[in-house]
């Protein structure tokens, strides 16, 4: 049966209700833009350059990864067809070019392999209907969990090298870096890549051609064996696992995370950043658990192993149940905070630039700073830690312990000049201070601020696209990501109770799932905007409503958008002895007196609210995690019309 979900008449409209709508409007508007000015017919994007290394396709597939994330909340049907319409474009432009081989990338590290994922794997989610995207995610996964293909080696438990994909474990890192000079100036805040090499004490030591040359070899040699980024491959199987259930991918994820924290606790519980082809930690580095590709020692340490680390974790978790995998990010974490300083921004920290966007004028003042990377000196390259990893590990436990470490990061962080700072970054996150101090609270006017900054945000992205025209032979491959006007970061947080996705290669999980009953898609109807008011271990406080006077419109609301938790209970509010809209000759309609009734969850998972022109529901939605296996589904079964 399904249970009877009161609703209340709106006596004023609310305006983070408005502003969610408008911005549905404005996105909408802007992304047809985007699509003419920059992409051709088929869904290439316009671009008359060369690619000259490995680098470059996540950058293609980023300017389009969070356009289906918008459509699963409620976006239109025409930009789930322009997103697969672009990504079938991209992947014939790609392929033309040389860079994917049977529509995968030919190798590079799993840092941007999982930029460029995300794009895929919310078509995946957003469409799981979609046989052809189901038959990639199957093959793709293979490449990995198939040893015809060379990426992983199972009698060792290890991904074979940094660099890896369709064409099987790559050598090296690629021509361009035959050797590594000082003349590349936008490395240098990145420092040395290796910090053993004799004669090479400092960057500067680079300009010397044979120092340059000397440093690209070595990183060349050493750029074989395992690397903790390559545990964001772990979606990709899970990807495939959400479609099919295939027992063997999620051993295969169960194991090749388990092989990490063997490592992790070898090392007292710190994973480390290198594996040799043997199987040995260190085995190249002399036995040093830091100087791996993208590990702790370079480029950005804290950023990308904690990443990396983060996404396996929670993805093993996912199949086995089974929290302890994230015992790894924990111990990332404390060890962080641990050799943490309390000092102004520096500017010597190698991420400030993104950071002095964040904090404004407070980069000035006192905070706590952890270390992102480690060398030969130790700890080193201190600034905040980034948010993303405590949130997402919090968000996924729900565990007390959990929570108090994320707080104690939020603490060492400094008051903005404003609540919600004005910046939007590739990565469309870092608004996770305020949303945690509207979720406890104590920023009651998050949900106005955030979406009229972001508003805000796709104004000013539209207004670049049209006053820069680059030229198309020598434009940056940034530059798409960087005026893409789509912005789901805030959408995430208010609809769904979720943080932004993991950049380097989550899959898009939710706390709350909708789905237009009367259309039988994802997301909410039109005109209903949605707002998760609370988020707790076993409760989300929701708020439904319905902006439209004359449409009624019906919404089905389940717990987690792969059905990993299922809703147990609800509590819904309406009131009793109300008259409305009451007679013409009176100034105003009479309330009724507020109630609140606890009902049984619905059968299929999923709670039908029934929203009448002009009316608002608010439930409290009680949950558990489910008994049944998480899978690739519409986010709610479609309601056919009776109450069972």
């Amino acid at each position: 049966m399904n249970p009877r979900i009161h609703t209340t008449p709106l006596r004023d409209f609310p305006a983070w209700a408005v502003l969610e709508r408008r911005l549905f409007d404005e996105i909408e508007s802007a992304w047809r833009r985007f699509s003419e000015l920059y992409a051709e017919e088929d869904g290439r994007l316009r671009f008359h350059g060369e690619f000259d290394s490995r680098d470059g396709v996540d950058d293609f597939y980023e300017a389009f990864f969070n356009w289906p994330a918008f459509y699963a909340l409620g976006g239109s049907d025409e930009i789930l067809a322009a997103s697969k319409r672009h990504w079938e474009g991209i992947t014939a432009q790609l392929s033309e070019a040389g860079m994917l081989t049977d529509e995968y990338e030919n190798g590079y590290d799993w840092f941007h392999q999982g930029e460029s994922l995300l794009f895929f794997y919310g078509l995946c989610a957003a469409d799981p209907a979609d046989e052809r995207f189901a038959e990639r995610a199957r093959r793709f996964a293979e490449l990995y969990t198939d040893p015809a293909h060379r990426n992983y080696d199972a009698h060792r438990n290890i991904i074979a090298a940094p660099h890896t994909g369709a064409r099987g474990p790559l050598v090296g890192l690629g021509d361009q870096w035959q050797a590594y000079s000082a003349a590349q100036h936008e490395m240098r805040a990145y420092g040395l890549p290796l910090h053993h090499l004799p004669g090479i004490e400092a960057w500067d030591d680079l300009a010397d051609a044979a120092n340059a040359d000397a440093m690209g070899q070595a990183m060349q040699a050493l750029a074989v064996g395992d690397v903790p980024v390559n545990l964001a491959a772990t979606s990709l199987v899970v990807n495939r696992w959400l479609y099919d259930g295939d027992e063997r991918s999620a051993d295969w994820v169960a194991r090749y995370v388990d092989g990490w924290r063997e490592r992790a606790s070898a090392n007292g519980g710190l994973v480390p950043d290198n594996v040799a082809p043997d199987g040995r930690p260190g085995g190249l580095h002399d036995g040093r658990w830091y100087g791996g590709h993208y590990g702790w020692a370079w480029p950005h340490g804290l950023h990308s192993v904690g990443m990396g680390t983060l996404i396996g974790g929670i993805n093993a978790s996912l199949v086995t149940g089974d929290d302890a995998p994230l015992d790894m990010i924990r111990a990332v974490l404390d060890t962080a905070l641990d050799n943490a300083v309390t000092a102004p921004l520096s500017r010597t920290f190698s991420l400030s630039g993104g950071w002095r966007a964040r904090l404004g004028s407070a980069a000035a003042e006192p905070m706590t700073l952890v270390p992102y990377r480690y060398g030969r000196d130790g700890w080193f390259d201190f600034g905040p830690l980034q948010l993303d990893l405590p949130t997402w590990l919090w968000w996924w436990t729900r565990d007390s312990s959990d929570r108090d470490r994320l707080d104690r990061v939020r603490a060492g962080h400094p008051a903005t000049p404003e609540p919600v700072m004005p910046f939007r970054d590739k990565t469309e996150a870092g608004h996770e201070a305020p949303w945690l101090e509207y979720l406890a609270g104590a920023l009651p006017g998050y949900p106005e601020r955030a979406l009229s900054m972001a508003l805000g945000q796709v104004a000013r992205r539209v207004a670049i696209m049209e006053s820069e025209h680059p030229d198309l032979a020598t434009v940056h491959l940034h530059f798409w990501q960087r005026v893409n006007p789509v912005v789901t970061e805030v959408l995430s947080q208010l609809i769904t109770g979720t943080p932004q996705v993991l950049y380097n290669g989550g899959l898009p999980f939710s706390a709350v799932s909708y789905r237009d009953a009367d259309r039988d898609r994802p997301g909410l109807p039109a005109d209903v905007a949605a707002l998760v008011t609370a988020l707790e271990d076993d409760r989300i406080d929701l708020e439904l409503v319905n902006l439209s006077m004359t449409r009624r419109r019906r919404v089905l609301v389940s717990a987690s958008r792969f059905g990993e938790r299922r809703l147990t209970g609800i509590q819904t509010a309406g009131e009793r002895g109300g008259i409305h809209p009451g007679p013409s000759t009176a100034y105003a309609d009479t309330p009724g007196t507020p109630f609140g009734e606890s009902v049984g969850a619905a059968d299929d998972g999923a709670v039908l609210v029934d929203l009448e022109p002009s009316h608002r529901a608010r439930l409290t939605l009680r949950t558990t995690a489910a008994t049944a296996r998480p899978a690739h589904r519409p986010a709610v079964g479609a309601y056919d019309g009776a109450f069972r």
